[in-house]
């Protein structure tokens, strides 16, 4: 199962990068104790993984978040958090929240595979749950970020169909975070 979620990690300069990614999760979600990650090695998350060896998977409603991190037009980095015995930060928000430690990483091929080990766990509020439009939001928030490898009239005649859905059932959030995306995949689909 494919769990969509946040990542965050460390940078070389101590500053916080944030990533959405759909973690594998092994066994039925039900208890997360371990996971898969897949990032491109061009990808910061790779990088600081790499070095570092840790990160910190969140659960999170925040579509405009995800979106914003997704196409990295982040206005400044959310709120972080020091958690102890944590390496690393967890974001301020978020429904819950997995520190892990990477098990193993085999970068042989282009998308590396990265397995982890939740070592604490922590849950900050429940879980607002996906309308719709969160949904439309999160799955063009996945094309946003494929820009550059799908075709532009398929992203885009697939933003067509979700616009409509977000049109009809979105909130504010939603709203600002689908004109956020469609903007970007219109700017960068040509």
């Amino acid at each position: 199962m494919i769990l969509e979620g946040v990542v965050t990690t460390e940078n070389q300069d101590e500053t916080i990068n944030v990533s959405p990614m759909g973690p594998h999760l092994d066994g039925d979600g039900a208890e997360i104790q371990r996971f898969t990650l897949r990032p491109y090695q061009t990808s910061r998350t790779y990088q600081n993984l790499k070095r570092l060896g840790a990160g910190v998977l969140h659960v999170t409603d925040d579509v405009l978040l995800l979106a914003r991190s997704a196409v990295n037009l982040l206005d400044a980095p959310p709120e972080t958090i020091e958690e102890d015995g944590v390496r690393g930060r967890r974001l301020a928000d978020c429904c819950r929240w997995y520190a892990f430690e990477v098990s193993e990483l085999d970068d042989s091929q282009e998308r590396t595979t990265i397995s982890c080990a939740v070592y604490k766990t922590g849950r900050v509020r429940d879980f607002y749950g996906f309308n719709r439009a969160k949904h439309a939001v999160l799955e063009a928030a996945i094309l946003a970020t494929r820009v550059n490898f799908l075709a532009a009239d398929e992203i885009l005649g697939q933003f067509e169909h979700l616009k409509v859905i977000v049109e009809k059932t979105a909130g504010v959030q939603e709203t600002e975070a689908f004109k956020l995306l469609d903007e970007y995949v219109r700017e960068n689909c040509t």
